[in-house]
């Protein structure tokens, strides 16, 4: 079975998990393509870290099977499955410099001084710590530290990379620089790639799929357009930071019938009568001028600006309409967003707006 090419190289079939009678994982099935990257994205205790947990071989599962290229890795134990993981607290051994640090698998492996030699100095190359073999990793910056833990987790050429938040423990503007040169690293490497945040953010750079996880379960599998593009449920919509769901029935001659009038999203692939939920995106609205006339198809609400927020580039305005609904919108700098108090006029922008099934 092994090479198949309608195989994915990491298969993780119907797997279930639970503690003390409380379901971690509930029948998961996940795929990943080699030379891929896929997010485990999800809230603290949705399941993630367990399931990464059960693919490295550190944690049993009550059913259900983790197939690697071909091969079922249920009586294999961690250390023969040739994965390397990475861990938010980043586990570099204090006692050990920066140049024993990335060679301790290889160390392991019994390879030639050479060879680790060679593949050390290429791993601290790699992510532009060159020179740093003799240096004490507890006097380290946290960024220096994170670095250290890839080349390690990197160095024993890993069929399978691991990395369990690994920019969790780094402040936000570190954060933010250390992802786009992890991003580079692991594309320029080609390892085949599990990667588990609970930053939609952070997933949306890194990722080629996300799996939304949520009480043990996976809510949808996308790429990271499709997934913001079309969250599967309300669920997903929430966790992705989308505030702005109004409920609604499909109209017989068209748009959506809600609270805040008719709604005309640019596709309504649902029957008249249908109740779905409509996600209005934060970029959705337009703020026009009282002088403005609506034409057909078009959806213009009133509100009042109950408050305003400067995210350095561009303004978030919570509005509460006139039915009561409260909404949430960005605007770009180009002008100066009404203050708080004022009333405002808004055009929904139809491509902007999203059918989500509603699943009661």
């Amino acid at each position: 079975m092994a090479g198949n090419s309608d195989m994915a190289l990491l298969e993780v079939v119907d797997i279930k998990k639970d503690f003390n009678g409380i379901f971690a994982l509930e029948k998961v099935n996940l795929r990943l393509e080699a030379g891929n990257l896929l997010c485990l994205l999800g809230p603290s205790g949705c399941g993630k870290t367990t399931l990464l947990r059960i693919i490295a071989g550190l944690e049993k599962t009550d059913s259900g099977t983790v197939i690697f290229d071909g091969q079922d890795l249920s009586r294999m134990p961690p250390h023969r499955r040739g994965f390397g993981m990475m861990f938010q607290d980043f586990s570099l051994f204090p006692h050990k410099n920066v140049f024993d640090n990335v060679a301790f698998a290889l160390q392991l492996e019994k390879h030639s001084r050479e060879r680790i030699n060679r593949r050390v100095k290429e791993m601290l190359q790699l992510v532009g710590l060159e020179g740093f073999e003799m240096r004490d990793v507890n006097r380290l910056s946290g960024g220096e530290c994170q670095r250290v833990a890839l080349a390690r987790s990197l160095a024993s050429e890993p069929r399978l990379l691991m990395l369990d938040e690994p920019l969790g423990s780094l402040d936000r503007v570190l954060r933010e620089r250390l992802l786009v040169d992890l991003y580079r690293i692991i594309k320029q490497v080609g390892v085949t790639t599990l990667y588990v945040t609970h930053d939609h953010a952070e997933a949306f750079t890194v990722a080629d799929r996300v799996a939304v996880m949520n009480n043990g379960r996976v809510e949808q599998v996308d790429q990271p357009e499709t997934l913001y593009r079309q969250p599967a449920n309300e669920l997903v919509a929430r966790f992705l930071g989308f505030h702005n769901l109004v409920e609604g029935v499909v109209a017989e001659a068209g748009g959506i019938n809600s609270v805040l009038g008719m709604l005309y999203p640019q596709k309504i692939p649902a029957f008249p009568g249908t109740r779905v939920t409509v996600l209005l995106r934060p970029e959705g609205a337009r703020i026009i001028d009282a002088g403005h006339i609506a034409d057909s198809g078009e959806t213009v609400i009133k509100g009042t600006v109950k408050q305003r927020t400067f995210k350095g580039g561009y303004f978030n305005l919570t509005v509460q309409t006139d039915p009561g609904t409260v909404l949430s919108f960005d605007f770009t700098l180009d002008a100066l967003p009404p203050a708080v108090g004022q009333d405002v006029r808004l055009l929904l922008r139809p491509s902007a707006m999203v059918l989500i099934p509603r699943t009661e």
